[in-house]
C-alpha cells in the first residue's frame, strides 16, 4: 500500500516546479500522466544525455510518470484533455495565469469539468495582478531575492548554478497538494494551490531581508564567507583540492579552535558569540586557511570529522558521483532509460517514511510512449485513437 495509491495526477507542468512536484506525488504512489506535446516538449531536451535527446534534468523530474502526447490546443485535444479531467484528482500546470486561461487550464475551467478537482499552478511573481503575467526562470528569482547579492565578490555577483528555486518551489507544491488532497476528504471539495519562484526565493533569503529590515546593516559580498558566524568558508587544501567547514555556536567553536591547535581561541574576548566570531571572519578563515595547506582533503576531513566540526568536500559533479560518503547515503538510484549506454543516477526522494516509504518504480517516459494505454482506460477505441493520430492530436 502507497500513501497516494488511487489518485490520478494530470500533469501539464514544464521545466522543473511542476513537474518535480508531480515526480514527488509519483513517488508516493500516484498515478502521474504526463501531457507531452506531439513530438515532445520543449523541456525534455534541456541538458540532453541520451541518443534520442532527452535531458538530464528531464529525466530527473519526471520518474514514475507514464506520458501521453497530446495537442491540448485543437478543439479534439480540448476534448481529450476534458476527458482526461474528469478523471483526475489533481491538475498540475506552472504557467502565467492568461496561459492556463487560454488552454481552459484555470481554476475555474477545470471545476466546471470536475467539481473537487485540485489545480496546482506555481507562477513566476504570483498572482497578484500587476506580476501575474510577468514570465521568470530559477536565477531571476534567485538574483531578485538579495541572496545573489551576498555570494561573489561585491563587484560581480555569482548565482548558484543549480536550480534550488525551481526545486524548493516544487516542494512547496506538493507539500500544498497533499494538503488540500487531505482537506477534500472532509470538504468534498477542491481548490486551488499556488506558489511562486520569487517566494520561495525570499523564504529561502528570509533572514538577511529580516536583519537588513531591523538593522540596516547593508551586508556586501564575502564571497564564500559567512558574515555571521565564522569559520564557515571554502579552503584549499595542499593536494589543491577544497573543503567547506562550518562553525556554529560556542561548543562548535571550542572543538574547532582545538583541532587547529590553537584552543586559547575559545577564551578570546572578542570571540564569544557567533556574530562576533562572524565579524572577525577573514581572520578566521585565513588560520583555517593555513591550517588546510598543510593537509591534504582527506586529512583535513578526517581530522575535522575526528573533532565533531562540519565539514565536507567541494566537489565537481564527477567526484560527487565517486564520493563514498554519498554512496553510503544511499541518496542515488541507478536508473535505466532507452539510448544511455548505463543507468543513470536519480536523486531519491528527500522525505523518507518508514512504513510507506516512496520509491522510483518506472523510469522516466518517452513522448507519448502511454498515449494508447491512457487512452484506453478512459474509453477511446483503438479505432477513436487511430483517428486522433491521423489528425495529429495525438
Amino acid at each position: 500500500m502507497t500513501v497516494l495509491q488511487g489518485i490520478r495526477v494530470l500533469d501539464l507542468g514544464r521545466f522543473i516546479a511542476g513537474p518535480y512536484c508531480a515526480a514527488l506525488l509519483a513517488d508516493y504512489g500516484a498515478d502521474v500522466i504526463r501531457v507531452d506535446r506531439v513530438g515532445g516538449a520543449e523541456d525534455r531536451t534541456i541538458l540532453p544525455v541520451s541518443s534520442q535527446g532527452e535531458g538530464a534534468q528531464f529525466l530527473q523530474v519526471n520518474r514514475n510518470k507514464r506520458s501521453i502526447a497530446l495537442e491540448i490546443d485543437t478543439p479534439d485535444g480540448q476534448r481529450v484533455l476534458h476527458d482526461l479531467v474528469r478523471r483526475a484528482d489533481v491538475v498540475i500546470a506552472n504557467m502565467p495565469p492568461r496561459t492556463l486561461v487560454k488552454l481552459g487550464l484555470d481554476y475555474e475551467s477545470l471545476r466546471r469539468i470536475r467539481p473537487d478537482v485540485i489545480l496546482t499552478a506555481s507562477t513566476a511573481f504570483g498572482t497578484s495582478e500587476a506580476v501575474s503575467d510577468r514570465v521568470g526562470f530559477d536565477g531571476v528569482a534567485q538574483c531578485m531575492s538579495g541572496a545573489v547579492h551576498m555570494s561573489g565578490l561585491p563587484d560581480h555577483p555569482v548565482k548558484i548554478m543549480a536550480p534550488v528555486v525551481d526545486f524548493g518551489t516544487g516542494m512547496a507544491c506538493a507539500l500544498g497538494t497533499m494538503m488540500a488532497l487531505y482537506e477534500r476528504k472532509t470538504s468534498g471539495m477542491g481548490q486551488e494551490v499556488g506558489a511562486s519562484l520569487l517566494r520561495t526565493a525570499l523564504t529561502y533569503s528570509s533572514g538577511s531581508l529580516i536583519e537588513e529590515a531591523a538593522l540596516g546593516v547593508d551586508r556586501k559580498a564575502t564571497m564564500n564567507r559567512a558574515p555571521h558566524y565564522a569559520p564557515s568558508d571554502m579552503f584549499r587544501c595542499s593536494d589543491d583540492r577544497w573543503i567547506i567547514a562550518q562553525v556554529i555556536g560556542a561548543g562548535m567553536f571550542k572543538r574547532w579552535a582545538r583541532v587547529v591547535g590553537r584552543p586559547e581561541l575559545a577564551d578570546d574576548p572578542r570571540l564569544q558569540d557567533d556574530l562576533a566570531r562572524g565579524e572577525h571572519g577573514e581572520e578566521l578563515s585565513r588560520l583555517m586557511a593555513d591550517w588546510c595547506a598543510v593537509r591534504t582533503r582527506p586529512q583535513a576531513l578526517a581530522e575535522l570529522e575526528a573533532g565533531r566540526v562540519p565539514a565536507g568536500a567541494v566537489n565537481s559533479p564527477r567526484e560527487a558521483l565517486a564520493d563514498p560518503i554519498i554512496a553510503a547515503a544511499d541518496a542515488l538510484r541507478p536508473t535505466d532509460f532507452p539510448g544511455l549506454p548505463q543507468p543513470v543516477p536519480l536523486t531519491a526522494t528527500p522525505v523518507e517514511l518508514s512504513r510507506t516509504p516512496p520509491s522510483i518504480r518506472r523510469r522516466p517516459p518517452s513522448c507519448g510512449e502511454h498515449t494508447e494505454e491512457v487512452l484506453q482506460e478512459i474509453g477511446y477505441s483503438p479505432e477513436a485513437i487511430a483517428a486522433l493520430r491521423a489528425k495529429g492530436v495525438v
